[in-house]
């Protein structure tokens, strides 16, 4: 497994290898001794598995008091994955990357203390991703998605309710 570092602090794109032949293909996608080197000792306790048509947005989610971190990845079609730094100390705080995943040996780390969310590109999309610490619905929050100035490609989007509503980036509960 490689590392490819983003623009914020701490995020990473990792890379697998890929081996193909004429039977088709095979990687390892997780490997926890790799991926500790590169991000450092979590423990993933939970894969979610998410299936979502052309337009949905989902996010842009985090937890307060539990934050997670996410090890990213599409398995069917083509997601717009977005992330932001909310994180008080952190030098990138604030500021939000975007990077287009699909099939492959592609997947995007999420530090814990970041907003995450995506918009399905394809006409449908399956996402996995692995989280560092469970889902605590009380803790759920959401950041309003068109705050930022982010170009999600849409002006038609297909969202939750929650999502629809989720709070100004001034005055959304922030990581220390």
């Amino acid at each position: 497994m490689n590392a490819i570092g983003t623009e914020l602090k701490d995020s990473y794109i990792l890379t697998t290898n890929v081996f193909e032949d004429n039977r088709g293909s095979f990687t390892e996608s997780f490997n926890l001794r790799e991926v500790q080197k590169i991000i450092g000792s979590y423990e993933f306790v939970q894969d979610c598995h998410s299936v979502s048509v052309k337009n949905v947005i989902r996010g842009l989610h985090y937890q307060i008091e539990h934050p997670q971190g996410k090890i990213v990845r599409c398995i069917s079609g083509e997601i717009y994955d977005v992330i932001v730094d909310l994180r008080k100390s952190s030098p990138t705080f604030g500021r939000w990357i975007g990077v287009n995943l699909s099939p492959g040996s592609k997947q995007l780390w999420v530090p814990p203390g970041f907003a995450h969310g995506f918009r399905v590109l394809s006409e449908r999309a399956e996402v996995l991703y692995k989280v560092t610490d469970y889902q605590y619905t009380e803790h759920e929050r959401s950041l309003l998605w068109s705050d930022l100035g982010i170009d999600w490609g849409t002006d038609n989007p297909i969202m939750s309710e929650k999502d629809l509503k989720g709070t100004l980036f001034s005055e959304c509960d922030k990581y220390e």
